[in-house]
């Protein structure tokens, strides 16, 4: 049985993430846990889940507690010394539903998620009828809220200390108004309260709950987010955009001109944020292959280093980093803030982010500035962004693992000066900080190519070639 991907199990509520399977999770995890809290996104389908999943953790063994809505970082929080189960299918459709297993606050990892599936397929029974869990009702959202806001100041004051302000200097994002589309998902119950705490004017859209989305699709892309944008550009105050997917762990950024911010160059801000702040002799940011050399230009110009780690493994990543500090983990659109807590957390980046740009912003009233600058401008301009693309290049699942064999010799081929690395997929590194990316997908029939040079189309077209070209020959 494989039912876990890179992010829980996901699918149609009512051909695969059934209340049926939901049970059997629930049992699963019941046999190991003591005490199990459980949270839903607000699909339409997630009370009759949630209910299948405490019925199955209690038949278990373990102890309920029900968490109700949350956004799926605040479940994560809520799941620290104990497990937690949140029932979400994150940016998917309303038709499908999902469930992500937590355990002190962390993701279960491949291991953990294998044994849950040897449970299953046990079918395991329930425990003895004088050993079933009992529930409780918990409310744990106005806590997690609260540890964001505190978190967020405490990196808005090293911030601060970094730049040398002055001692009476202190966090203030009162004059910076922010724009969030909640998605009609769980960030409505986050964002905009933490935000407006943090002294910031909130602007909401989208801010109601409910499974239909019926102001955009969950996932938030350029296309989907073009409220959003539109609002935003047409705003004369200092204004940043943010945008939500439907369980709030993913956030993207637009800027003043309503244009989304690339993904690599809000990693490559938050990256060198945590870096200049720690105080570790060998502060490390994990990332993924796929990211841009923006990262790592600006994390090796603060004194850090950056290791690389298979998509959709962050969790795995920062275990494996042997010496060194984790400071920050995160690929594109997912952060995780180590010094807040082990999860993906798009609220927590959401109220960083806001909060490193209003300390950012330049004094109106500085002669030497006209009229002040957006504190997200000031913080870009340190970064390279290079013209970047994405590809998808066909090829059967059967003949993947034979193109990819083929690819590193047709890539040395075409760029024999660049430095190849293949640990995840086939990385070419060039030395004015071009790189492209070859990866098998895990989900879709095709091999993906990514690149970043500022001659992106002569260079994606090159590797395309050469990529379609081991294709071919795998399939011959």
């Amino acid at each position: 049985m494989d039912l876990f991907g890179t992010a829980g199990i996901r699918g149609d509520a009512r051909a695969s993430v059934t209340p049926s399977l939901a049970l059997a999770v629930g049992r699963a995890v019941g046999r190991e846990a003591e005490e199990v809290v459980i949270a839903r996104d607000g699909r339409e389908t997630g009370t009759a889940l949630a209910a299948a999943v405490e019925s199955g953790a209690t038949s278990g063994g373990a102890r309920v507690l029900r968490a109700g809505q949350l956004p799926t970082p605040a479940l994560a929080y809520a799941s620290r010394d104990r497990h937690g189960v949140m029932l979400t299918a994150s940016h998917n459709p309303p038709p499908d539903n999902g469930i992500k297993l937590f355990v002190d606050g962390e993701e279960f990892d491949a291991e953990e998620e294998a044994r849950i599936e040897d449970r299953i397929d046990d079918r395991g029974e329930p425990v003895q009828w004088d050993e079933w869990g009992t529930t409780k009702r918990v409310e744990p959202l106005s806590a997690y809220r609260q540890a964001v806001v505190e978190y967020a100041r405490a990196v808005g004051a090293d911030a601060l200390s970094y730049a040398n302000a002055g001692a009476d200097d202190s966090v203030d994002p009162s004059g910076l108004t922010v724009v969030i589309d909640c998605a009609n998902g769980m960030a409505s119950l986050g964002t905009p309260q933490v935000l407006r705490e943090l002294g910031a004017h909130v602007v909401a859209l989208n801010a109601n709950v409910d499974g239909h989305f019926p102001g955009r699709p969950s996932k938030p892309t350029p296309v989907t987010l073009s409220d959003l944008r539109a609002f935003v550009a047409d705003q004369d105050d200092p204004v940043v955009g943010i945008g939500h997917d439907g369980d709030a762990d993913r956030i993207v950024i637009v800027d003043g001109e309503g244009e989304v911010v690339h993904e690599d160059t809000v990693l490559a801000i938050l990256a060198e944020h945590y870096v200049r702040a720690s105080d570790a002799s060998d502060p490390v940011v994990v990332t993924t292959p796929n990211a841009s050399e923006r990262i790592d230009e600006r994390v090796e110009a603060v004194g850090g280093r950056t290791d690389r780690v298979r998509l959709g493994y962050l969790h795995d990543g920062i275990a494996a980093v042997e010496e060194g500090s984790v400071v920050f983990a995160g690929e594109p659109w997912k952060h995780i803030h180590p010094g807040f807590g082990p999860w993906i957390d798009g609220v927590a980046s959401a109220a960083v982010l806001s909060v490193l740009v209003a300390t950012a912003a330049d004094d109106p009233d500085d002669p030497q500035v006209d009229g002040g600058r957006n504190g997200l401008a000031v913080l870009r301009e340190p970064i390279t962004e290079r013209p970047y693309r994405k590809e998808n290049v066909a090829c059967p699942d059967e003949h993947k693992s034979q193109a990819m064999e083929r690819v590193p010799q047709r890539l040395s081929q075409r760029f024999p000066s660049a430095t190849m690395n293949e640990e995840h997929g086939v990385r070419l590194a060039f030395d004015d900080g071009a790189w492209t990316l070859v990866r098998p997908s895990g989900t879709e029939p095709y091999i993906r190519v990514y690149a970043e040079s500022k001659t992106v189309d002569e260079l994606v077209d090159t590797v395309t070639d050469a990529v379609e070209r081991a294709v071919s020959d795998a399939g011959d």
